[in-house]
């Protein structure tokens, strides 16, 4: 990947901000976009096109994709609920689209108000669309497994149930899948796991990425399993900001700073200056005060004598 060994994937500006009343100033996002990209970010899911009604915070998603377009080397993700959604995306010019399906069809239906058949419908019809572009235009089609370690409202989902959805939206014309632990419920061992059974059903290239919740304290060592499985993207949220409005009690990104540290320490490339990285969270502080963000990293720094993976001398072996 261009001289990094993990993506890690900012998901703030999208599930961060969904999920707290505040409304971020478009200024403010645009200042947080841009330095979280100065500082190595080079994928950043700055949005979703979802209807102004259900969420307010995202209401400048046009207004933003504009905007994050202009910056060099930025990898510019969209989530949509539906087609009407992707249609906007595409005209917006977005270079990755993200479709989430529950496999919790209680949870499809509170979230997207759609059963599974109609989510897969929904994600023929983007493909379609994106078929009809130019080659140079047709961004990155993801359809996320959402709910896919457990759901609060219908509980544990059977594996047939989360490997067929998965063959059904590459049959729909999905680039590839991701794993979301939309709940919080994941474990490192339930991370390995529905690894090997998504792979095993739609294979290894199909499935590189993995959305993981911290909100029993396990998404660092979810992370972990997932790098063990030979997974190469990981969403994260600036400050911890994040979780699910539509799934009771599913707070709690993983904090970008801590994953970078974690990533950077591991020997593993990203690409970002965590430095830099933590000095972003003065944006968020300003324009959304009150808010918690959470982090180790930003209070505690970085080990003295710590140096990114990128700039570390190989280990020579003693003869």
């Amino acid at each position: 990947m261009d001289g990094i060994d993990i993506l890690v994937s900012e998901v703030g500006p999208r599930d961060g901000l969904q999920s707290i009343a505040p409304i971020m100033p478009i200024e403010a996002k645009k200042a947080w976009i841009t330095a979280e990209a100065a500082a190595g970010v080079r994928e950043i899911e700055v949005g979703s096109f979802v209807p102004a009604r259900i969420l307010p915070q995202l209401a400048d998603t046009r207004e933003v994709v504009t905007h994050a377009l202009t910056i060099p080397g930025l990898t510019v993700a969209v989530l949509v609920p539906n087609a009407r959604g992707a249609e906007a995306a595409l005209e917006a010019g977005a270079h990755k689209i993200t479709l989430p399906l529950s496999v919790s069809e209680t949870h499809s239906l509170r979230n997207l108000r759609r059963t599974h058949a109609q989510v897969l419908e929904e994600a023929r019809a983007i493909a379609g669309m994106i078929a009809a572009l130019p080659t140079e235009r047709r961004p990155h089609f993801e359809g996320s497994l959402s709910t896919a370690f457990g759901c609060t409202l219908e509980g544990a989902i059977p594996d047939a149930q989360i490997a067929r959805l998965a063959e059904g939206l590459m049959a729909a014309g999905c680039d590839e899948v991701g794993l979301s632990d939309t709940t919080g419920f994941a474990d490192p061992a339930a991370v390995k796991r529905l690894i090997a059974l998504v792979r095993g059903t739609v294979g290894n290239a199909a499935l590189t990425g993995i959305h993981l919740h911290n909100t029993r304290g396990l998404g660092l060592a979810n992370a972990l399993a997932a790098l063990e499985c030979g997974l190469t993207t990981l969403d994260s949220s600036l400050g911890g900001l994040g979780g699910c409005p539509f799934a009771p009690g599913a707070s709690g990104n993983i904090v970008t700073e801590d994953l970078v540290f974690m990533l950077e320490a591991m020997g593993l490339r990203t690409g970002i200056d965590i430095d830099r990285l933590v000095a972003v969270r003065e944006i968020l502080a300003a324009a959304v005060p009150g808010e918690p963000l959470y982090g180790f990293i930003p209070d505690a720094g970085v080990p003295l004598g710590f140096n990114r993976a990128a700039d570390r001398q190989p280990i020579k072996e003693v003869a």
